[in-house]
């Protein structure tokens, strides 16, 4: 049976658990300059919607040092800014390709991509979830950390996408995870009663980052709703990830952003440019985690 990985909760927490060990040991073979190409001769679509950076770098780079080919689709490039039927694009191209991720915007697209695909799907970012990027923190969180099981995690800001992973994550992964956000901002309460048990709304950012292991925020303002950018500023004005916020979680809290960071917005400067700063080690463990996820959906392993 073909496994796509829609959100986190396609995979197990075994499954999740040795993913991200498996990525630290891709790490640690790119980092000695070896060569690993268990995908030699396999294919990968990517479609995007979006636009990105770290998506579209890590994906291409590492499909690249697996041994693979990466293929960008663009709407502007391809029958899928022209109307044809996804369930369509879908059937044709996973007869040519080996394995798919989408960036796109709404999740049902991508559902109904992976529906009709005979191919692994990948969910590389829509309005809904953004599981590769949690694929990474976890890695991120496990290397410095350890186990993240019986953790404290406050998440600051808009209960967005990021947020609806990190939601997944609690499930998954079992730690404990405070929402800070403003009235009406709330995340999807479908996806928070999934996992009810680990989660809470706490309205004080200050209060909801007490004695927390890792602290995570994104921006106010995601890609298509740039025009309440105003609107956004002010109702998350008091959900900024600064110095005095750090300072009320765990002398060891990491903080983490899946970037592009809005420094003096959702956070200072004084803490995504810290010394210790591990933000950069989250950002390149896209490229690790997403080539671990890739060889367990193409080779089960």
């Amino acid at each position: 049976m073909t496994r796509h990985f829609l959100s986190l909760l396609d995979l197990s927490s075994d499954e999740l658990h040795a993913l991200i060990r498996r990525a630290s040991e891709l790490k640690r073979i790119q980092h000695r300059g070896d060569i690993h190409t268990p995908l030699k001769g396999k294919n990968l679509g990517m479609i995007f919607e979006k636009s990105s950076t770290r998506t579209r770098v890590s994906f291409e780079v590492g499909m690249s040092q697996l041994g693979g080919h990466a293929l960008f689709l663009s709407p502007r490039d391809t029958q899928l800014g022209r109307g044809e039927p996804i369930e369509d694009s879908a059937r044709v191209l996973s007869r040519m390709l080996d394995i798919i991720m989408i960036r796109t915007y709404d999740q049902s697209v991508l559902e109904r991509f992976a529906a009709h695909s005979k191919v692994p799907v990948i969910n590389a970012l829509t309005d809904l979830f953004h599981p590769c990027q949690l694929l990474a923190d976890m890695q991120t969180y496990f290397e410095h950390r350890g186990d993240i099981r019986d953790k404290r995690v406050a998440w600051i800001g808009d209960g967005n996408n990021m947020c609806h992973s990190y939601i997944n994550a609690a499930k998954r992964f079992d730690f404990h995870l405070n929402i800070a956000c403003p009235e009406g901002y709330d995340p999807d309460p479908t996806v928070l009663q999934a996992a009810k048990e680990q989660v809470s709304i706490v309205r004080d950012p200050l209060l909801a980052a007490e004695d927390a292991d890792l602290i995570v925020t994104d921006v106010w303002a995601s890609m298509g709703q740039e025009e309440e950018q105003v609107q956004r500023e002010k109702a998350f004005a008091r959900y900024q990830v600064n110095d005095g916020l750090m300072a009320r979680a765990a002398d060891d809290a990491l903080f983490f952003h899946c970037l592009p960071a809005h420094r003096g917005e959702e956070v200072s400067a004084s803490v995504i440019d810290r010394e210790e700063s591990v933000v950069w080690d989250e950002a390149e463990n896209r490229l690790h985690s997403q080539k671990a996820l890739m060889e367990f959906l193409l080779l089960g392993r």
